[in-house]
């Protein structure tokens, strides 16, 4: 990923960098930055303190191997061994939904030119995830609406 992400870093359109959680690694961020992340809602929450996660073995080894890339404009995130081995996000306000799959899709496009990488994939369920909500394409997308006079 660390090519992709040189790759991602180097466009324009996206910029930003990548933050490491494991110690060591030349992007290793302090555990003060990585506070911060979590309150903006960039990075995700220490996995090692859910149980639940600790018990499927999602969250063994904690916090190696993981991290995340955020662009320059924190539009677009990676999420690095989170629930799943990658959760690419794009996110954007405004009402044109177009933008930001042509966003997404050009970064995908990116990660999955990395010679050697692949997915996992199944005949029967499209892409295997630890998440079973997200089988099959493996994309999920949401839109956040104001209601202001709902609660009226």
């Amino acid at each position: 990923m660390c090519e992709a992400f040189e790759k991602l870093k180097g466009m324009a359109e996206y910029g930003g960098r990548y933050h490491s959680l494991t110690p060591g690694h030349a992007d290793h961020i302090s555990e003060e930055e990585y506070k911060g992340l979590v309150a903006e809602h960039i990075m995700f929450k220490d996995m090692a303190a859910d149980p639940y996660l600790l018990s499927a073995g999602i969250a063994s080894e904690w916090p190696y191997g993981r991290g995340c890339y955020v662009s320059e404009d924190r539009g677009f995130v990676i999420w690095v061994g989170e629930e799943d081995h990658l959760r690419i996000m794009c996110m954007k306000k405004g009402t044109v939904l177009n933008d930001v799959f042509e966003r997404l899709k050009t970064a995908l496009d990116v990660v999955s030119g990395i010679e050697g990488l692949e997915f996992a994939m199944s005949p029967d369920y499209g892409v295997v995830t630890s998440c079973p909500t997200n089988l099959g394409t493996g994309m999920r997308a949401s839109v956040h609406i104001p209601l202001p006079i709902l609660h009226n």
